[in-house]
């Protein structure tokens, strides 16, 4: 009696809210935290502390909403690069689990419900969204372009920070705009070791970085873009009027990042990907003695 083998249990397909899902990387909330931060800095900066609550929730549903909906455009604009990439050829587009076209309605809805909710702030609030949306649907291609879409990232993830001054203040000040400066060194130093991660596929592609860029300088560049961004936010420390408690917010930060060029030493694929979720908790340690310093004055 010859014997026979089961065979094994058929896999249910997965439903396609789920490839939606991943499209906007809301299973990923690094991105999704690495905007909330400097938005945060500024709301608390921008308020002397707490903001009002409604304009605190606008913007932190608008972070979650313009990061999926930079992560939708950005995935169009790239399907014909993620399949010849490790990291990225099972996402949604470059598997084709997702057709573009709804792609790019998805992508349309979610900066729609964001821009809903800029609508119920003042009028230059929502003048600047407009700079905003141009950027984060810009961004993407840049990569194509120039060596330095990292940059462009910093300029485009960080647009909330004077949308936020805006929002409270109503106006502008020259603090907004040296904090939005020092998100973008910040910004451009993270993402470059995200870039170091996808180099060699980036080489072969033709695509362009900061990481390819800086080449074997790669790190002492990083070295200069954290010192920077270091002393920029010293820098709005003072001019915000702040104390010792942001002081060592400030100090924990650094010990963060020197942390991340011992992860990212050997230039290698996952410690550097470690070291860009590592600024995380660089964000956090910064509001944490933002908001502290700000509470307890």
């Amino acid at each position: 009696m010859s014997s026979q083998h089961p065979l094994p249990p058929a896999t249910a397909p997965t439903p396609q809210w789920r490839h939606y899902w991943k499209l906007m990387r809301a299973d990923r909330p690094i991105g999704t935290l690495l905007l909330l931060w400097p938005t945060w800095w500024a709301l608390w900066l921008a308020a002397g502390g707490l903001p009002p609550l409604w304009t605190l929730f606008v913007f932190s549903a608008g972070v979650w909403l313009t990061r999926s909906a930079g992560c939708v455009i950005n995935d169009y604009a790239d399907r014909w690069l993620d399949p010849h990439v490790k990291r990225t050829k099972d996402r949604p587009l470059a598997s084709g689990a997702v057709r573009g076209r709804a792609a790019l309605a998805l992508f349309a809805v979610l900066m729609l419900v964001a821009f809903g909710l800029v609508l119920t702030m003042n009028g230059l609030t929502i003048g600047l969204s407009f700079v905003g949306i141009f950027l984060a649907a810009s961004y993407p291609y840049l990569k194509r372009y120039t060596h330095l879409p990292q940059v462009y990232l910093g300029m485009a993830f960080g647009w909330g920070i004077p949308m936020a001054f805006a929002a409270v203040q109503g106006h502008v000040p020259a603090l907004g705009w040296l904090l939005y400066a020092a998100n973008i060194l910040w910004s451009t130093a993270y993402d470059t070791w995200y870039a170091m991660v996808d180099r060699d596929d980036d080489l072969r592609m033709g695509s362009r970085s900061t990481a390819i860029l800086f080449g074997e300088l790669d790190l002492v560049i990083q070295g200069v873009l954290y010192a920077l961004f270091l002393a920029t936010m010293a820098l709005v420390g003072v001019r915000g009027g702040l104390g010792g408690w942001y002081v060592l917010g400030l100090l924990v930060a650094g010990g963060l990042v020197a942390y991340e060029f011992w992860l990212a030493r050997h230039r290698e694929r996952e410690p550097c990907f470690k070291a860009f979720l590592h600024n995380n908790w660089v964000g956090a340690a910064l509001f944490a003695g933002l908001a502290l310093d700000l509470a307890l004055r």
